[in-house]
């Protein structure tokens, strides 16, 4: 049975390998309707995808490149952009060139069968594996099986405000994500706090007393907002010379679970380029019902409801 995940995840696996072997081995996964993948070497004048398979040529038809192209409802730089990246597809039959043998392959019959057999069959709450392709100021859009993407949007990526996706992930990055909803037409919309921790959760990784790093989120008249994880900020006081971005050392004064606060003290504000960590998650499949992220002693109830016509 195919497993249907983001393009670039099977590429390297033995099984793949060794279905690129030979001529014989593609007729052999032709016969079972396997799910291949291999890196797109040159996309020709009439935006053919031409597939590097070892053994042979491959050839993926324009109309055959992605759901969506042969309608119209997708454009050509979904084709164009996969030049010297990875891409899924079946073996649909062989011909004969001047040049040798070529395989003739399809890449929207895949990620037909991936939206029949898999997508379709989502809920919202439901945890599954996603690629990042591309960031933009509104969100993230990700890889969620054989090529076809979903959007996290940015005010979805983590508890802790960000000012552009940028700030948490980076392209070609592998996550998890739930189903944040589900739209009449099957567009699929992720989020990806509820993953990463409540506030209990986040904030017992730290103690009065200790000073930690932190990331400058935002500066208002009333204080400094820190990043202490994706999913805890705090507020110090305001701070001259202080802007969004700064890498900081902050001293921790106290964690009130029942306000839901982290209160500091910012020992030092600097300039760094630091790599954004992989994110650590606290849920890793599975479903979600209710998320809940404020503590129970919070008279304030900050939650996710995950129901069937999507996120309350």
């Amino acid at each position: 049975m195919n497993v249907y995940r983001p393009e670039g995840m099977l590429i390297d696996t033995p099984s793949n390998k060794q279905s690129l072997r030979s001529l014989d081995t593609l007729r052999e996964a032709m016969e079972t309707e396997k799910i291949l993948e291999a890196r797109a070497v040159v996309c020709d004048g009439g935006h053919n995808l031409i597939i590097d398979l070892g053994c042979c040529r491959g050839i993926i038809p324009r109309t055959q490149a992605a759901l969506g192209i042969e309608d119209g409802s997708m454009r050509d730089i979904a084709i164009i952009s996969r030049v010297n990246k990875p891409v899924c597809f079946a073996v649909t039959g062989f011909g004969e060139t001047p040049d040798g043998a070529v395989a003739m392959l399809s890449r929207s019959k895949v990620q037909e069968l991936c939206r029949k057999e898999y997508l379709d069959k989502l809920k919202p709450g439901d945890i599954i594996p996603a690629c990042v392709t591309h960031l933009e100021s509104f969100g993230c859009f990700v890889d969620i099986g054989c090529g076809i993407t979903s959007l996290i949007p940015i005010d979805a990526i983590s508890v802790s405000r960000i000012s552009h996706p940028r700030d948490r992930f980076k392209t070609g990055q592998s996550l998890l994500t739930v189903v944040k909803s589900i739209s009449e037409d099957g567009r699929i919309t992720l989020s990806h706090k509820e993953l990463l921790g409540s506030w209990e959760e986040n904030a017992a990784l730290f103690s009065p007393g200790e000073t930690v790093a932190g990331i400058v989120r935002s500066v208002e008249k009333y204080g400094v907002f820190i990043e202490l994880t994706p999913n805890l900020a705090g507020l110090a006081e305001y701070k001259e010379g202080v802007y969004p971005g700064q890498q900081a050392s902050v001293y921790i004064k106290n964690l009130l679970p029942e306000k839901m606060k982290v209160k500091l003290i910012i020992v030092d504000a600097f300039d760094a380029d630091y790599y954004p960590e992989q994110p650590s998650y606290h849920i890793t499949s599975g479903r979600i019902n209710r998320w809940r992220y404020s503590p129970a002693s919070c008279s304030r109830i900050v939650e996710t409801v995950f129901e069937t016509d999507g996120v309350q």
